[in-house]
């Protein structure tokens, strides 16, 4: 028996109602979308982490001796905690040509059209095949695709190229930033404060780290190299979180924080990590050892996500753009998880419906329209496919 054809609306309201928030298991989404798909006949893998509360989902339609085109997505989604919701961010709300929801515009929508086209994609007879990956934990640092990934990069038929549907506005953007992010732990000594001498201030040595930080930061800001497809369009550098000390009248013995380098395809974020360290080592490690030898700085990578840059006149740009019937390209400063499918050797871009202006906000929306522009953007790659 054939499973029951579910619109592309129907199927945005089911994977919205499922809390995906990263830091809640996916397995109830991946689950409904593995019997979705079983009934219509196609088979699933699954990629679960370690402790097997999340998973990935790979699956195959038509021929599967040879490459074909894949849609990637991922199902969590950011945290609604503290935002002035109008509605129920867990149950779509149409509105003014709108649907409001978590995860409308990033990127259950995306998903949702691509599975409501499924009974079309396997009623037809598909000379390349159509693969679906689903992913957890994107929002967090792409960490939950890797697995995923690398399997498909060991076989020996991989996708000929990645679609991600990001929100684009349907636009196809061929190039984002890469990420570096990173945590330095500092241990000073601890004395008392009227005996300031006798210690190392681990929230002071942290403090002139940071100000290094600024300091490669504004130098990016104001000598570049820069990419004019980037907004910003150079590479930016910033401190985000910083925890340290105990009491005022206490040198402090610890302190930390955790910094990330978004760079443009021009510039190498390691190198500039590396700048960071030798700063740190050269210039105030060793007045630090001179007071007490415990003292240190410890940097440890928290993640590594490479950016993406396709030629503007590559196979799969040029098909992007006829099959979303867009002239222009784009670039994006965030970071997904096209670099990671581009750096297997699987070529891959954004394009999907919203607008990445919406994402992470309250009140997130996508418009009909959009979705609209994406179901024919379905309807091109199965005539695309089956050619």
């Amino acid at each position: 028996m054939p499973g029951t054809p579910l619109s592309a609306h129907e199927l945005i309201a089911r994977l919205i109602a499922f809390d995906t928030t990263s830091r809640e298991s996916n397995l109830a989404l991946i689950e409904f979308v593995r019997d979705y798909l079983d009934g219509w006949g196609v088979e699933s893998e699954l990629y679960f982490n370690t402790e097997r509360r999340k998973a990935d989902l790979y699956a195959t339609i038509g021929p599967v001796d040879r490459g074909g085109l894949m849609l990637s997505g991922h199902t969590d989604t950011v945290p609604v905690d503290g935002q002035p919701w109008d509605s129920d961010p867990f149950k779509v709300t149409p509105r003014d040509g709108k649907l409001y929801a978590r995860g409308s515009s990033d990127m259950k929508s995306f998903i949702a059209v691509a599975l409501s086209h499924v009974p079309t994609f396997v009623a037809a007879t598909l000379k390349t095949p159509l693969h679906l990956a689903l992913s957890y934990d994107e929002e967090v640092g792409c960490t939950g695709v890797r697995d995923l990934i690398a399997d498909i990069a060991r076989r020996p038929i991989r996708p000929l190229g990645c679609i991600v549907g990001e929100p684009t506005s349907m636009t196809p953007v061929i190039a984002h930033k890469g990420k570096l992010t990173v945590r330095c732990e500092v241990r000073g000594h601890e004395s008392h404060s009227a005996l300031t001498h006798q210690g190392v201030n681990a929230v002071e040595a942290a403090a002139e780290i940071v100000a290094h930080l600024k300091k490669m930061a504004r130098s990016k800001r104001d000598r570049g190299p820069y990419d004019s497809g980037f907004v910003p369009p150079y590479t930016t550098i910033h401190a985000g979180t910083i925890r340290g000390g105990t009491a005022v009248n206490i040198v402090p013995r610890e302190c930390s924080f955790d910094f990330e380098i978004r760079a443009i395809p021009a510039d190498d974020p390691r190198a500039l990590f590396h700048e960071l360290r030798h700063y740190a080592e050269t210039a105030l490690l060793p007045e630090m050892k001179a007071v007490s030898n415990e003292t240190a700085i410890h940097f440890h990578e928290l993640n590594d996500t490479p950016g993406l840059e396709m030629q503007p006149d590559a196979p799969l740009v040029r098909l992007t753009q006829a099959l979303s019937g867009a002239n222009d390209t784009s670039k994006v400063s965030y970071t997904a998880e096209a670099g990671l499918y581009h750096a297997a050797d699987i070529p891959a871009v954004l394009c999907g419906p919203g607008s990445i202006e919406q994402a992470h906000k309250p009140n997130e929306f996508v418009a009909l329209e959009q979705i609209a522009r994406c179901e024919t953007f379905m309807r091109r790659i199965l005539e695309h496919l089956r050619a």
